[in-house]
């Protein structure tokens, strides 16, 4: 038996023959079924050994839900979800004091000039560019900085702020508020919608 980096499969229990014709994570050959979930194994360059299931292309951890979790506990690849995420706004976790949202902001948009008096915000750009803009007055937006994959910045409760994509993919983020901002299960397609969710609350 070879390692997985010669294509074979790590398994916990005897393989029985497979109807599906399966094939490992690497598509490289058919994976015989396994009574009990077989995994594939490597050691990653921490050291750590990770594990995959079989039966589970490398791609399927892409198609996760995404709808509204909260209040319950709650687990989730968060880099893979936002970026899966095609939506202007989801709510992906709302309690009582924290609500995570997905963003998917289109070429030359922006999310609009506000401030939210009551609450702080944490905002991690995963895939995009952007242009923050903050400031304690909607007419001196003195704090500007440009954002890319992997940063992260905090809007404090009473800051005016807006975030711009300036490049040339859709903006995929993910926000935190806390308290929460929005209703439990939000959803907004477009831009539009959000705005006329904010001008006609309770429709």
């Amino acid at each position: 038996m070879y390692n997985v980096y010669e294509t074979y499969p790590y398994c916990l229990n005897v393989p029985m023959y497979n109807p599906y014709n399966t094939y490992n994570v690497y598509r490289t050959y058919p994976c015989p079924y396994y009574i009990n979930t077989p995994t594939y194994t490597y050691t990653d360059e921490k050291g750590l050994d990770s594990r995959f299931d079989p039966l589970q292309s490398a791609s399927d951890d892409r198609l996760i839900q995404l709808k509204d979790y909260g209040a319950e506990p709650f687990v989730v690849n968060i880099e893979e979800a936002t970026k899966q995420n095609n939506t202007y706004r989801t709510a992906l976790w709302t309690g009582s004091h924290l609500q995570l949202t997905l963003m998917s902001i289109k070429v030359g948009e922006d999310i609009g000039l506000e401030a939210h008096p009551n609450l702080d915000q944490f905002i991690r750009v995963e895939e995009g560019q952007g242009l923050v803009k903050m400031g304690d007055s909607k007419y001196n937006l003195n704090f500007q900085r440009n954002v890319y994959d992997d940063f992260a910045f905090i809007i404090p409760a009473g800051k005016w702020h807006n975030l711009i994509n300036i490049g040339d993919t859709p903006l995929k983020l993910y926000s935190i508020y806390a308290p929460p901002q929005h209703p439990h299960g939000t959803v907004h397609v477009t831009k539009a919608d959000a705005q006329a969710a904010e001008d006609h609350p309770g429709k």
